[in-house]
């Protein structure tokens, strides 16, 4: 006999779905935010050290792209505490985790945007006397920004489908709700059919909303 679709399971449990993809976007959100400041930080830092600090953070960048995310999520988890007296969640370490992981792409993204700014921005800017502070924050923060947009998007929506990968050490998101009721019901087409649909749904939401962020930011200027 062949296998028959049978969704009432999945809809009687939805609520675990639900509640999963809140949190995905929960965890995303949150990861991006840190991980932003992580990048914006290291690559302002970056673009104005010296060999050393470059060296320094260029190692952190490295390391970060060439691990596996799902390995850097076991070394906080399991691995940290174990080394260093320290306890936390597996919410918060997967956001931490997450957020480093986020802010070492996002070091070479702002510091190739701050590096685009226009040399004569950057020359007005010395001409009317302002600061270097003050020109990185009104002249080359704000040009960076409408450079690297369409790029925070982008990894923003990685960061959302990332968040499956907290599966692993039983954080409730999305694709954890969809083990849940995998193992409880058996119905394991039906089940990951609606999480791909939900995945679907709400990255083209997501990047439908992000256009139109990027749009209005390129109008203003």
């Amino acid at each position: 006999m062949g296998y028959t679709l049978n969704f009432n399971l999945i809809w009687r449990h939805f609520d675990k779905l639900w509640g999963g993809l809140l949190l995905s976007l929960e965890l995303a959100v949150l990861s991006i935010a840190i991980g932003i400041l992580i990048g914006l930080l290291l690559a302002v830092w970056y673009v104005s050290a010296g060999r050393a600090v470059r060296t320094v953070i260029a190692a952190y960048v490295e390391f970060i792209r060439n691990v596996p995310l799902i390995l850097l999520v076991y070394l906080v988890f399991y691995g940290l505490p174990t080394v260093v007296d320290i306890a936390y969640s597996a919410q918060t370490s997967f956001i931490a985790t997450l957020s480093l992981y986020s802010g070492a792409y996002l070091v070479e993204v702002f510091r190739s945007g701050l590096e685009a700014v226009p040399r004569g921005q950057i020359d007005a800017g010395k001409a009317i006397g302002l600061t270097p502070w003050q020109r990185l924050v009104h002249v080359r923060l704000p040009t960076m920004l409408r450079i690297t947009l369409p790029a925070l998007s982008n990894t923003f929506l990685s960061l959302f489908k990332d968040t499956s990968v907290a599966s692993v050490i039983s954080v409730p998101e999305l694709t954890y709700g969809a083990q849940w009721i995998n193992f409880n019901t058996f119905r394991i087409v039906e089940v990951y059919l609606v999480v791909t649909a939900m995945y679907l749904l709400t990255g083209y939401a997501l990047l439908f909303a992000l256009r139109l962020v990027e749009r209005r930011f390129r109008a203003a200027h």
